[in-house]
């Protein structure tokens, strides 16, 4: 298969001592809402609001044959916050093919939080094992929440919205009986459909045994950080603020995240029973919609990859309206990328590396997110230059110069030599890259006094 050749050609911005890019990764997708992976597993899943999971390979490739579609007897997709909405998979998904899936269901729009088993061909599901473990009806067409995910203590881990509409007029969230507007904690192993886990702070009690913590408004898009624990969250704000928090592990029960009666830091609607907001937990971060021109949160990862040194201790956040991704240091503090193109980002995704991936309702492809500032474009300055021959299965040095060439290694963004070639004094020589798979590259040639020119080297 001929291979495309691509210099510079992404989206990127510089901020700190990094260059964030966008370089696209694969295609073919609607309207996406997550992105996830089994443990250790080298693929990533690709979950479409409409119904349908694909499959995504470590080259880039989409399988032709969904790993699972659910139609529309099964899902309600009406309203834009509706559909399949999230996607996890069972810690030891390898050896009892365990997944789980949050949708709202046709006819009442319910949420639903569904097992499913892979069945014996490890990329197809089995579309007949789905077996329904909780359901929370849903007042309102919009924050229904959607994430998913198993905790570092081996739990199933829900967030779920207020009910919606504007400002939670039934104060739902603040309602310890009630499951809507609170982060659920269910344990999927120890009954059916699940068990409690003791820890929760309302077994035995007044309130819903279900319930680890309260005062969500829509919690679009939570993550645990896959090295120590802890639990980032995002939470769609209403008029103004948009919240991100942050739970240090081991992660301690009965948090109170302070919707409605208070926006972020600021107060909403204190009328009522309200706790005094430093009984709540503090957003981390925050923006305002007046100083960004933001409007909605979309919750991502903090970094924990090793390709990019520069991305380490920062957590990867979007703004749906404004198409920025913000970027948020130990500090708390944001920094917000130029709005970029393949904007109304949904999604982040994180591969088995901790590698990072961006996807948007409005655009079909899926990104990898990476660091260019890695590699030094001195190619043109010294008079080098490389083009791609027309098969595209070689690139050409243009040395019109005469610099004499000694050596041309190519790396990838790990470090580790994928081709190193020999050159001839001042010829313009030929490299060919079909042994080269599909991502980002650094290229350096050296001339004979040792000198060194680099550039960077896209591959599709």
């Amino acid at each position: 298969m001929k291979k495309l050749l691509f210099l510079l050609s992404f989206f990127s911005f510089t901020v700190n001592a990094q260059t964030v890019a966008l370089q696209s990764f694969a295609t073919g997708f609607t309207s996406p809402t997550e992105i996830t992976h089994p443990v250790g597993d080298s693929r990533l899943f690709v979950v479409q609001q409409g119904g349908i999971i694909k499959i995504v390979n470590s080259n880039g490739s989409v399988n032709a044959t969904p790993f699972l579609t659910l139609t529309t007897a099964t899902i309600s997709t009406a309203g834009n916050e509706r559909g399949l909405l999230g996607l996890t998979f069972h810690p030891n998904y390898a050896t009892n093919g365990y997944f789980y899936i949050n949708y709202t269901r046709a006819g009442d729009a319910a949420t639903v939080i569904a097992r499913y088993t892979v069945s014996a061909d490890p990329n197809v599901a089995d579309a007949s094992s789905g077996t329904v473990l909780l359901t929370v009806a849903q007042p309102y067409n919009n924050h229904n929440g959607g994430s998913l995910k198993f905790g570092p203590d081996g739990y199933l881990y829900i967030g779920l919205g207020d009910g919606g509409s504007s400002g939670d007029p039934e104060n739902r969230a603040q309602n310890i009986n009630e499951n809507l507007g609170k982060m659920l904690r269910i344990d999927v192993d120890s009954a059916s459909p699940y068990g409690i886990p003791p820890t929760n702070p309302y077994v035995g009690i007044d309130g819903n045994d279900e319930i680890w913590s309260i005062g969500m408004r829509n919690p679009w898009k939570f993550s645990f950080n896959r090295l120590n624990g802890d639990l980032w969250i995002a939470d769609v704000g209403q008029s103004n603020v948009e919240e991100i928090d942050k739970i240090t592990s081991p992660l301690p029960t009965g948090l109170n995240f302070g919707w409605r009666c208070y926006e972020g830091s600021a107060n909403y609607n204190t009328s009522g029973i309200c706790p005094a907001f430093e009984t709540t937990v503090a957003p981390f971060a925050q923006y305002t919609h007046a100083a960004t021109s933001g409007c909605s949160i979309t919750g991502g990862f903090l970094y924990t990859g090793t390709a990019f040194p520069n991305f380490q201790n920062n957590y990867f956040c979007a703004d749906y309206c404004t198409n920025k991704i913000g970027l948020v240091n130990a500090s708390g503090v944001i920094t917000w990328t130029p709005a970029l193109s393949g904007g109304a980002f949904t999604t982040f995704g994180e591969d088995k590396d901790g590698e990072l991936y961006i996807a948007s309702k409005g655009n079909s492809t899926l990104y990898k997110i990476i660091d260019t500032s890695l590699a030094i474009n001195n190619f043109n300055k010294s008079g080098l230059s490389f083009y791609p021959n027309p098969a595209k299965t070689e690139i050409f040095i243009k040395n019109s110069t005469e610099i004499s060439l000694s050596k041309l290694k190519i790396v990838d963004l790990t470090g580790k030599l994928v081709l190193i070639k020999t050159l001839e004094n001042n010829s313009n020589p030929s490299i060919n890259i079909t042994s080269l798979s599909s991502g980002l590259y650094m290229i350096a040639v050296e001339d004979s006094t040792g000198n060194q020119y680099q550039s960077k080297l896209i591959i599709e």
